[in-house]
């Protein structure tokens, strides 16, 4: 890549327009040009190869690096970029060690949540672009501190909840705002699965395939247990946020989208694990309550452990006003109702969409390649061209930050009174304690 046009790449800052969707996404085993965007991908297992698979598909990008921590991944990820790029990524264990290569521009994180903030403002200080699976943060207060990274650096970051790229969706929020179903004053939404139970676990040792020190990196060290990896950390603490965050932060966001808020007034959450008598953590069943100072409020209810659907969908919102009523599916696809309860509106999924199954929200992998690309071919516009992203990281923050505040009600058993200049909670000791974590000695973000 010449000089002049790496760095255009490496300095180019946030963005304020629009762009649309390309083609070029489906063309294949290209010969890149010389300015291609470089991309590294941390975490490859299940959603982050479904990325670096929507990357190494974008065009002109390519996927550079492969960092995971487990050995057992490896393969496969390397196997899905060459249906896609004729260059053989390098493979590496250490973000840090990813991070100076002088000609990498990006990091794209799945790894699990606990790494999110901690190496999206590691590699804002490197220099490098973020492309960050939600949540962006493990915690309020790093979702803080890499706000003040990506202004400090002025790096380019985009939040994974790609729902805010489906053509239809972004429709049914432009309908909201332009007044369908009149003043929107409530919204709700819900995620059903049958996730089993992950039982007693044991401390043991960690497979010889996994560097268990680097797959902790910043979180405080303790020991191995059977029953965390691959996936099973979601619902520990220490680790994970719980289905809120899992599933949650997509809709949550869509509700504060679509409802025009900001931050709450607000906060409750009740719930617990019901279904089983196991290791696991987090709530398998909550709802959460949050109140806005326009007078609008919004609640999510997800049951891990009960596959009941509403609206014939596993996941989705409802919006409710003063003229009806709109239901967006989990997939790309939305209906509007009168008050007298008849569709008034259908927006099914496009031609383009029915290549590929509907979307289903129990797939780890993500939506598909046809609906994750859009979403990573506007960040890369925003790399290139500082074109709007469709879901930048001040929003993010704030759509992740309802989620941990409905977890931190729900985990002191309190109604949380939230400043809604800056989402912060008010006079509340026991909840202001998980507003922050510790971290292992010589990993504490750093902006």
């Amino acid at each position: 890549m010449d000089h002049s046009r790496r760095s255009f790449i490496r300095h180019g800052s946030l963005s304020v327009a629009g762009v649309s969707l390309g083609e070029s996404a489906f063309s294949y085993l290209r010969n890149k040009p010389a300015d291609t965007i470089s991309v590294a991908v941390m975490g490859v297992r299940s959603r982050g190869r479904a990325l670096a698979k929507a990357f190494a598909a974008a065009g002109d990008c390519e996927v550079s690096w492969i960092c995971e921590v487990d050995d057992r991944y490896v393969s496969d990820a390397l196997t899905t970029v060459a249906e896609h790029q004729q260059k053989v990524p390098k493979v590496e264990k250490d973000v840090r060690k990813v991070l100076e290569d002088p000609d990498l521009d990006a990091l794209v994180i799945a790894a699990p949540d606990h790494w999110h903030a901690p190496a999206a403002i590691m590699a804002c200080q490197a220099g490098k672009h973020v492309y960050i699976e939600k949540p962006c943060s493990h915690n309020p207060q790093e979702g803080e501190w890499l706000l003040e990274a990506v202004e400090k650096h002025k790096r380019v970051v985009q939040m994974g909840n790609q729902r805010r790229s489906w053509s239809n969706v972004v429709q049914a929020i432009q309908e909201l705002h332009d007044g369908i179903i009149g003043d929107v004053y409530v919204a709700n939404a819900w995620y059903a699965n049958v996730r089993p139970s992950i039982g007693k676990g044991k401390v043991t040792a960690a497979p010889a395939e996994l560097d268990f020190d680097l797959w902790q990196g910043p979180a405080p060290r303790r020991d191995y247990r059977s029953n965390i990896h691959p996936y099973e950390w979601h619902w520990f603490w220490h680790w994970g946020t719980g289905e809120s965050l899992n599933n949650g932060t997509h809709f949550l966001d869509l509700m504060r989208w679509g409802l025009e808020v900001d931050f709450p007034t607000l906060v409750t959450s009740n719930g617990g694990r019901y279904h089983y008598d196991d290791d696991w953590e987090t709530p398998d069943t909550q709802i959460i309550t949050i109140d806005f100072p326009e007078k609008k409020t919004m609640t999510w209810e997800s049951r891990s452990c009960n596959s009941m659907q509403r609206h014939g969908q596993s996941a989705g919102v409802t919006f409710h006003g003063t003229g009806g009523s709109m239901v967006i599916e989990s997939g790309n696809a939305y209906t509007v109702y009168d008050n007298d309860r008849r569709p008034s509106v259908i927006k099914s999924v496009t031609e383009e969409d029915s290549q590929e199954s509907q979307h289903d929200p129990q797939n780890t992998m993500g939506p598909g390649l046809r609906r994750d690309i859009g979403h990573v071919e506007n960040f890369l516009d925003g790399i290139r061209e500082g074109a709007s992203l469709h879901s930048e990281i001040v929003g993010g923050h704030k759509s992740v930050l309802l989620c941990q505040l409905g977890n931190i009600a729900y985990r002191t058993g309190s109604a949380l009174q939230i400043d809604p200049e800056n989402g912060h909670i008010k006079e509340n000791p026991e909840a202001n304690a998980l507003w922050s974590r510790e971290y292992e000695p010589g990993w504490k973000p750093q902006i």
